[in-house]
Order: C-alpha cells, then structure tokens, then sequence
C-alpha cells in the first residue's frame, strides 16, 4: 500500500500498533524517503519496531479488508498529520494523533486557541472564576476543552453564549457522548464548533483514554487556563503535557481552606503565570509573540 493518509488511517483501526509507533514508522519513511514505494505489511511492522504484539498486528491487517476500509472512511471525517490543515502546533508534542477524527466546523483548528481545564466537581467560586477569566475575550480566542463535567463544561458554554468558539476534545468515539448529561452540549457543538477525538467511532470510554486525551487539550493552544485544580488531578497531567510542550500555563489562584485551588497555588510556586484578570493572559501572550 502507498504511504499517506488513507494507509495512516487504516492504521487507526489495526490492532497491534500505537499511536507511538506509527509516528515512528512516519519518520523512518521520510527518513528513507520511501514516501513514493508501495509498502508492505511486513514493511511497516519493520520500521515502526512493532515486536510483542507483531502476530496480532499482522493478523488484523490481513483481516482488515479492502471493504472494511472504504466503509469505514464513510463513517468519519478525518485530518491526517500528513495533511496541511493538521493543526501546527499539536505536531510540535510528543507523540501527536497521527488521525484526528472530528464533526463541526474543523477551520477552528487554524484560529488562535487557548485550552482551559479544572475540577469535575465545580464550585461556585470556580464557575465566578471563568466567568472572570474567561468572559471579556470570549471571542478573541477559540477556547479548548474537553466536554467534562464542571469546569470543562461551563467553559464551552460560558463561550458559546457570549457568541465564541470552542472545540471539544473527548475521549470517546464521536459517535458516543460521555458524560451522558452533555449529549445535547456535545451534539450542539459537533455541529456549530468542533468536537475532536483519536478514537474511531465505538469506542467506549476507557480510564486511560483520558490522560492520552489530555496532551491534545494542551498541544492545540498557545496556552492552558487551569481553574480549581486539586493537587491529584486530570488537570495537572494537561499542565505537564503543555509544560512538555513549552506552553504557557495560566493558573488561577483561590482559596486555601478547602483544598480545591492547591493544585493551581503550586503551579504558581513552580512558575505558571498567576491569572486574576484576562489581562494577565493578554499580557504574557503579547510578550511571547
């Protein structure tokens, strides 16, 4: 088979290979400049150093057939990392998507965008604390999350409403909304903004979809808006992979009883730029351009 996008897209759905190591057989074409020879299935198993799991790779893409493919490039629309229109910036992590799936409007990926994060379990300070934050440049920026309960979901909707644009990044197939309370939300979006996953349509939520889902949330943005984080905390692994990535991170401070900002109180000790106003994200960002 040709190497390109449709070859990297039937990879998506063979068992056997990862995300990892299909952008190591990307580089090792390009490397060989193998990019105009036809490619076998032992060829790619060769250079993506696919070994434990070499007979299940090979059996499924025996499996996999030719049917099997057009059908399921029916069912998706997708941006390959081949592609002109694959978002920059999410090429300079580690171990970017090779396949973005999406539904909506996808020229959103080519806006500025700024990612936001926090607790699950808003509280009303932490919902004040967006409306503070986020509110005044609700539309001068493409705000990114990921369709979560709490801080995620207020965010999107908070954007929405003062006539913004916000992308959704999910750990699910597209085609499956969790939580179930965001159907609406998700489906709203998927046809107004842009909702984004790696995932095929089908796939169930799995624990570690989420972190994995994570580096994508922060790779899309110039910067990561943490708000009421807890120091154990999915929001944390989106700072780290934007800290990975040397992004900025803007860390929105609260109180100190509870224990509900402690996470955000260390990012500041550990250098994240302290965000009371949306001024503090204008200012850092302008000083970076």
């Amino acid at each position: 088979m040709q190497f390109g996008r449709d070859l990297l897209f039937k990879l998506k759905f063979i068992k056997g290979i990862s995300n990892q190591q299909i952008n190591t057989f990307i580089k090792k074409v390009q490397e060989l400049e193998l990019h105009n020879h036809p490619l076998t299935h032992f060829d790619i198993v060769n250079l993506a150093g696919i070994d434990k799991t070499r007979f299940s790779f090979l059996k499924n893409w025996s499996d996999f057939t030719h049917e099997q493919l057009q059908k399921a490039q029916k069912e998706h629309h997708f941006i390959s990392i081949l592609d002109e229109d694959y978002p920059y910036l999410l090429k300079e992590i580690h171990n970017p998507p090779v396949i973005l799936f999406y539904k909506g409007n996808k020229q959103l990926l080519q806006t500025p965008m700024l990612s936001v994060v926090g607790s699950r379990d808003a509280s009303e300070l932490g919902i004040k604390s967006i409306q503070t934050i986020i509110q005044p440049i609700a539309t001068s920026f493409t705000f990114v999350s990921g369709l979560a309960t709490g801080i995620d979901g207020s965010a999107h909707k908070l954007v929405l409403k003062h006539g913004g644009n916000t992308i959704g990044v999910i750990g699910t197939g597209l085609d499956v909304c969790y939580p179930k309370h965001h159907e609406s939300l998700q489906e709203y979006m998927s046809q107004k903004q842009l909702v984004l996953s790696e995932y095929p349509n089908g796939t169930t939520p799995k624990k570690h979809h989420f972190p994995q889902r994570n580096r994508i949330i922060a790779g899309l943005s110039y910067g990561t808006i943490v708000i009421e984080a807890k120091i154990r905390s999915g929001s944390l692994i989106t700072c780290e992979r934007a800290l990975e990535s040397g992004r900025e991170i803007f860390a929105v401070p609260g109180e100190i009883i509870s224990g509900r900002f402690e996470g955000c109180h260390k990012l500041i000790q550990q250098g994240a730029k302290c965000t009371t106003s949306y001024k503090d994200i204008l200012q850092e960002l302008i000083s970076i351009a």
